[in-house]
This record gives structure tokens, C-alpha cells and sequence, in this order.
């Protein structure tokens, strides 16, 4: 005799949240294939099917019945876990609801589109072709945050960055940026007038493919990357995607320069180590998801930044780069740690240093929020692009549109709102250093000898086996005993670049 479940509503949801896993799984899978194989005339269609896909699963999420099971479940005998899977249920459940079908399967059509005319466009500095497909996406995206607006009751812009970073709004992100915006650039102008005095040596090309790939690869395994469960592949935009049982990560390649490619798989490993030590027996449920894009950042800085960039790791990674491009003296640890850290504004966001590289995002953040909130148009970005870039780098990029506002994916993808969860993650990761070196006392020795656990280890326990158990302020709490405090990204910057 079987006994009935003493919890019939939860779960009847797990088995669709599961349900809408598998969905995201195969959806993830083609919007790689997208960006790394398809042939330009396999765009139209697979638009078509990625359209379909996102109206399924919009369909399940708006379910009439799914109403009537969430709040059934609340009633129910739940452990925490359950109560934090339903909580994040009810999270997706409202998001999606906000939204219709019809504007859904609009917005795939229009990024999907846009984006890969993108592709095109941006090598050719062609803004105004740009705009054509661009203002479709912004259409949909002011549509989408009014929709969402109305049912969260935050502003249209908070509304979106909700999407990517619950909890955070505009008023506690202007005092984070306009904090940053009181001391960086004195900071940028002291670090470079103490580096004029150590130049670094740069190293003499050309790096083939090949040794390139096979030591990004041989770095990303020592950083405990599972290429059983994963890949490296190349798109123009390096991104991280897949589901934790099979993630993709791509990286690009250029002859005339290696770090890029280095630091860019050094920065998509630390996304994939999250995703590969996501907590297995939620798999399939929201509470299983990354707490937010800005913690998800906040584990590709880590790597990258905050132990890519540390003095021992270099010193064990300089002996690897010599092995894969032939020996010279730019290749000796002390100049590969000047080189690396080394601070010079430039018209990049992904190629930015660590100082310089908060001022792309504010940036980035100032324009498109202005839009989401119709006060600007889509014509009169490249006039605030140049604007902006004079004033906080002091560069001049009037007519470069392919390295000015061309060169991130997130706009054609109309992923407004998640600019600001690279620097949150910047500071986050200091913040998990932080309480990593008052854990782990010895941490800096271990890095140098070249054990890398002791960092796997602390982020496993603190940042990816909890996921979504806990909101992003808790999370940090547990993690390192208080929300985020961006005192201790500072003080990491004046450490490092300072001492």
C-alpha cells in the first residue's frame, strides 16, 4: 500500500519546475550553438524555434492552476529547503505572469534578430544599420518594464535589473556608484603615475591558436573546471551557458595577443565552477539557480580578478606560459604581474583593467536606464557614449561606434538591467576574500604554492551549495557576517595597486 503525499501541491510544482529545467536545458544548448557553430543562414530559423521554446515555457509558468498549487502549497508541512524552492517558485510564477505570450515570443524574435545582425554591424561601425533592428528591442524592453512595474511596484528600471539582481534598486545602486565615482579616479591617476615608473615589458607575438586554446584549457583544469561536464568553444563574445551537468563556456582568439583569451577562460571557469557545484539534489528546482547575476559575477572575478591576478598564482602560471609560446623576458613572473595589473584606460569594457573597468559599467548603467525610462532615445546614445567616456576615462571615441556602443552583446540581446551586476560582483568577490583570508589565515601561502582548494573549498560551501536557498543579502551575511560592503573592494584596489 502506498501512502499519499502529505504534500500533493509541492509536489505536483517540482515536477513542472523540472519539466521547464529540461525546456531551459535544450534552450541553453541551441542559444550556445547560436553564438559558436551556426552558419549565418541558420539565423531566421533558429530565432523561430528559440521563439517556441521561450512560448512553452511561458505557458507552463502562467498555467491558470498554478495559482491555485501555490497557494495549496503554502499550506502544506514544508522544511526550509522546500519553503525556499517555493518562495522562488512563486518569484518565477509572478515574473512570468506579468508578461504576455504574445510579447514574450516578440522579444525572441527582436534579440535574436538584432544580435546576430550585430555580428555584422559592429565590425563595420555601421550604427545606423544597428538602429533599425535596435529600436524593436527597445520597444520591447520599455513594454517589458512597464509590465513588470506594475506588478512588483518598483520603478521600470528597478523592475528589470529585478530580473538579474533581486533586491538591488537604483537608490542603493547610486550611492554604490557614487561612492566609487568620489574616490576612483584619484585612485586610477595615482596607480598610473606609480606604474610610469615600472614599465612592463610587452611579450612579442605571433601566439598561435592552438598553444593558446591548449593552455587555456590546461589553466582551467588546474582552476578544477570538469571538461567531462563542460567545453571551451569560441564565439565573438566570450559567455558562459549550458546547464551544471554540461556547461559551455567560449572564449576568442587573436594571434597578435594572448591575455584576452587567457583571462577571458580564467573569467568564464569561475561562472562554470559555479554551475558545476550548483547543489545536485535541487537540480531542476529555482532554489537550485544562482542567487543572482551579481553573485554569478561575483564568482568570475574571483577567479579572475582577485586570484588570476594574485602574485602567486602568476608565479605559478608564468613557467606555463613560457611552455606554451617559447621563453622570453616579458614572460618572467615579476613583469607578467606588471603587465597583468597593469592600468591604462581604453575604449574596451571586457579588455579593462580592474581600476578602470567600474567606469565602463556606470557608464553603461547611466545610458540605458535613461532609456528604459524614455527619456532618452536610441539615437542619442552615441552623444552620451561620448560624453560619458570623456569624462570618466578621458576618452575621445566620436564616430567609433564598433568600440563605443556596438561592442557589448547585452543591448541587441536586450538584456537591460544587468550592466550594474558586473561591478556588484567586483565587489562581492573582495568581500569573499576577505572573510576567505580571516577563514583561511595561510590562504596566500597556499595559492603561492600553488593549492588552489582552500578557495573551491570556501566558495563550495558559502556561494554554491547554498544557491537560492537564502536572498542575496542573507547569502552574504552567512558568508562573511555582513550584506555587501563595498569598503573592502576599496581597500582590495588600494592593496594591490598601491603597495
Amino acid at each position: 500500500m502506498t501512502l499519499a503525499s502529505t504534500t500533493p501541491s509541492y509536489d505536483g510544482l517540482t515536477q513542472l519546475f523540472t519539466r521547464l529545467h529540461h525546456l531551459a536545458h535544450v534552450q541553453s544548448i541551441a542559444y550556445w550553438d547560436q553564438a559558436a557553430n551556426m552558419p549565418p543562414g541558420g539565423a531566421a530559423a533558429r530565432a523561430g524555434a528559440l521563439a517556441e521554446v521561450a512560448a512553452i515555457s511561458h505557458r507552463l509558468r502562467t498555467d491558470p492552476a498554478l495559482r491555485s498549487a501555490l497557494e495549496q502549497a503554502q499550506e502544506e508541512a514544508l522544511d526550509e529547503h522546500q519553503r525556499a524552492n517555493l518562495r522562488e517558485m512563486c518569484r518565477e510564477w509572478r515574473s512570468a505572469n506579468a508578461l504576455p505570450e504574445a510579447l514574450v515570443q516578440r522579444k525572441q524574435l527582436a534579440t535574436a534578430r538584432c544580435e546576430h545582425a550585430w555580428r555584422r554591424q559592429r565590425p563595420a561601425n555601421d550604427w545606423a544599420g544597428f538602429l533599425d533592428n535596435f529600436r524593436e528591442v527597445v520597444s520591447v524592453a520599455r513594454e517589458e518594464a512597464q509590465l513588470l512595474s506594475q506588478t512588483t511596484g518598483l520603478a521600470p528600471y528597478d523592475a528589470l535589473m529585478d530580473q538579474y539582481e533581486p533586491g538591488m534598486g537604483c537608490a542603493q545602486l547610486d550611492r554604490l556608484f557614487g561612492d566609487l565615482r568620489q574616490w576612483l579616479p584619484g585612485l586610477i591617476r595615482q596607480v598610473r603615475e606609480h606604474q610610469a615608473r615600472q614599465p612592463a615589458l610587452r611579450p612579442v607575438g605571433p601566439f598561435p591558436v592552438a598553444a593558446q586554446r591548449a593552455l587555456c584549457e590546461r589553466v582551467m583544469r588546474w582552476l578544477g573546471f570538469d571538461f567531462d561536464a563542460g567545453r571551451l568553444d569560441v564565439s565573438t563574445h566570450p559567455f558562459a551557458g549550458g546547464v551544471p551537468e554540461d556547461v559551455r563556456l567560449t572564449t576568442r582568439f587573436s594571434e597578435q595577443e594572448f591575455l584576452t583569451s587567457l583571462y577571458g577562460a580564467i573569467h568564464e571557469t569561475g561562472h562554470g565552477r559555479y554551475e558545476q557545484n550548483r547543489p545536485r539534489e535541487w537540480l531542476g528546482q529555482p532554489v537550485s539557480l544562482a542567487r543572482s547575476m551579481g553573485i554569478h559575477e561575483s564568482q568570475s572575478l574571483a577567479f579572475e580578478m582577485q586570484l588570476g591576478h594574485h602574485p602567486g598564482f602568476v608565479a605559478r602560471l608564468a613557467p606555463m606560459i613560457a611552455e606554451a609560446f617559447g621563453d622570453q623576458p616579458a614572460f618572467a613572473p615579476d613583469n607578467l604581474l606588471r603587465l597583468i595589473n597593469q592600468v591604462e584606460p581604453g575604449y574596451i569594457r571586457v579588455d579593462a583593467d580592474e581600476l578602470t573597468y567600474p567606469a565602463h559599467v556606470m557608464l553603461r548603467y547611466g545610458i540605458e536606464r535613461r532609456l528604459i525610462e524614455r527619456e532618452i532615445e536610441p539615437e542619442d546614445i552615441p552623444a552620451l557614449w561620448d560624453a560619458g567616456m570623456a569624462e570618466l576615462l578621458g576618452l575621445d571615441t566620436r564616430g567609433n561606434f564598433k568600440d563605443g556602443p556596438l561592442q557589448d552583446v547585452h543591448w541587441p540581446e536586450g538584456m537591460f538591467g544587468y550592466f550594474p551586476c558586473y561591478t556588484l560582483g567586483a565587489m562581492y568577490a573582495a568581500q569573499w576574500f576577505a572573510a576567505m583570508r580571516r577563514d583561511v589565515p595561510d590562504l596566500d601561502a597556499q595559492i603561492s604554492a600553488g593549492h588552489l582548494a582552500p578557495v573551491a573549498d570556501w566558495l563550495r560551501q558559502h556561494i554554491w551549495q547554498p544557491a537560492s536557498r537564502w536572498s542575496t543579502d542573507e547569502l552574504a551575511r552567512r558568508a562573511s557576517g555582513e550584506a555587501l560592503n563595498p569598503a573592502h573592494f576599496r581597500a582590495h584596489l588600494e592593496a594591490r595597486y598601491l603597495a
